[in-house]
């Protein structure tokens, strides 16, 4: 499942991404722009993170995301979930640490494939990409 998911995502939508560079959210959506993923920065208190406009949530973004990869404490992924469903996103990635079984439940109800506390951009290195 998760190769289908980084061959098939094209948007991805960083849910937390932080414009400090020190911080895991900034480097694996650096990584993932350079690998030629469109990043959307997710993020109600920035205006604009590694050239991309940042939004305030999942359904401010003019035409959705494939995926939605979170940095975001495990108890506020239900919500996310919810956005992400509304939106019509292919994929969830919840980033290593994140962990949300009820959130896993309603996307898995609502067909969209899930994965749960690993690294985006270690699977991406463990894949050679």
């Amino acid at each position: 499942m998760v190769d289908r998911i980084l061959d098939g995502a094209k948007t991805v939508a960083v849910v937390g991404l932080s414009d400090n560079p020190d911080r895991p959210s900034h480097y694996v959506a650096l990584y993932l722009q350079e690998r030629g993923y469109r990043i959307i920065p997710v993020n109600p208190m920035l205006r604009e993170v590694l050239g991309e406009k940042s939004y305030g949530s999942l359904t401010e973004i003019p035409g959705g995301a494939d995926l939605v990869d979170v940095f975001r404490k495990s108890v506020a992924v239900p919500g996310i979930a919810e956005e992400a469903i509304r939106i019509g996103a292919k994929y969830f990635w919840m980033q290593e640490g994140v962990v949300n079984e009820q959130a896993r439940e309603m996307l898995a109800a609502a067909r969209i494939p899930v994965v749960m506390n690993r690294c985006m951009k270690k699977e991406l290195e463990i894949r050679g990409r």
